[in-house]
């Protein structure tokens, strides 16, 4: 399973799936014992992703070393320079989850998602005390560890959010889902479930705080052909099937028709290390929906899907708001 929640948005009765394969994970981690390789390699994953300090230099090490890495490790190179701009004060402040490998693997993302916001008037305030949204422990079962990483960015975003912040936003679909999910997660904590829920109902998709009237700011002064890859955490987890589009297409992008845009590429977290034979075939077939139209790029919105999907093709995969900045 993929946790993709495809079933979710389809199921007619409302099943809540997600929430059942939680309960569901930590009956499995409880009833059967693991292979002592697969043990170690969720261990180095969930050590690694979750601490984005050693991620950036073991990331710079394997870009180095990557001819003799397996193919499921190889770094993706970008060679797209990396964006600069000098942002002006605003009223209006949100606060961005920066992510636990973004930065190191594509720092554009960030960087133009402050761009595209300062120019509709939002500034952007980084809290580097905040960690990991906390979704690589929590979906590799170390709960508790999870717990504590949602804590600890609780308290590190708390007098901002007292400050009048007016959201928590992510350019990383996966990341707003569980963001999302704090509310239900610390909902038995007395001393941060209320402020758990504020934090819930803050979290938004950047593309939330772009309304159609913003769009006018941000029209593409190159129309592009475009093949948009929808992530599963931003239809089915977040519920935003078809938002992003609208927003490119009042942008000026034209966007190709995708066949099956409902299912999921195989990233999925770290199902692409863990199930690489599975995770292939998927990307393969997402990958031949995508690029059925001759686009001039694909763009989504999670930098898994992202960076799963470039290592399959040569033609740029872009996030939607690096493409939107380079028009300011």
């Amino acid at each position: 399973c993929l946790t993709c929640r495809n079933c979710e948005t389809t199921c007619p009765s409302g099943v809540e799936y997600g929430a059942l394969i939680d309960i569901g994970r930590h009956f499995a981690e409880e009833a059967v014992k693991r292979p002592l390789l697969n043990k170690l390699k969720r261990e180095a994953l969930h050590w690694l992703l979750s601490k984005p300090s050693y991620f950036a230099r073991l990331y710079k090490l394997a870009a180095k070393l990557d001819r003799y890495l397996p193919a499921a490790l190889r770094v993706v190179h970008h060679t797209r320079p990396v964006l600069s701009y000098q942002p002006t004060v605003q009223t209006r402040q949100v606060i961005l989850l920066q992510g636990c490998v973004q930065d190191a693997m594509m720092p554009n993302i960030n960087i133009a998602t402050e761009k595209v916001l300062n120019h509709i008037g939002i500034g952007v305030i980084q809290v580097s005390a905040a960690q990991c949204c906390g979704a690589i422990s929590h979906h590799l079962n170390k709960h508790e560890h999870a717990l504590r990483t949602m804590r600890n960015n609780i308290d590190a975003w708390w007098p901002h959010i007292e400050k009048g912040c007016e959201a928590i936003i992510s350019n990383a679909s996966g990341c707003g889902v569980m963001l999302a999910d704090y509310a239900q997660q610390l909902a038995d904590d007395p001393h941060y479930a209320e402020k758990a829920k504020t934090v819930s109902s803050l979290a938004k998709d950047i593309s939330q705080l772009i309304t159609p009237a913003d769009t006018d700011k941000l029209i593409l002064r190159k129309p592009s052909k475009v093949a948009f890859h929808a992530p599963c955490t931003l239809q089915h987890g977040l519920r935003l099937k078809t938002h992003v589009e609208n927003l490119l297409e009042l942008m000026g992008m034209e966007l190709m028709p995708v066949n099956d845009s409902h299912l999921c590429c195989g990233s999925a977290g770290t199902y692409s290390i863990l199930q690489p034979e599975l995770s292939t075939k998927l990307k393969q077939r997402k990958l031949t929906n995508l690029l059925a139209n001759k686009p001039e790029y694909i763009v989504t919105a999670n930098i898994g899907c992202q960076h799963h999907l470039q290592s399959g093709t040569e033609l740029p995969v872009l996030h939607w708001v690096e493409l939107v900045s380079e028009s300011i």
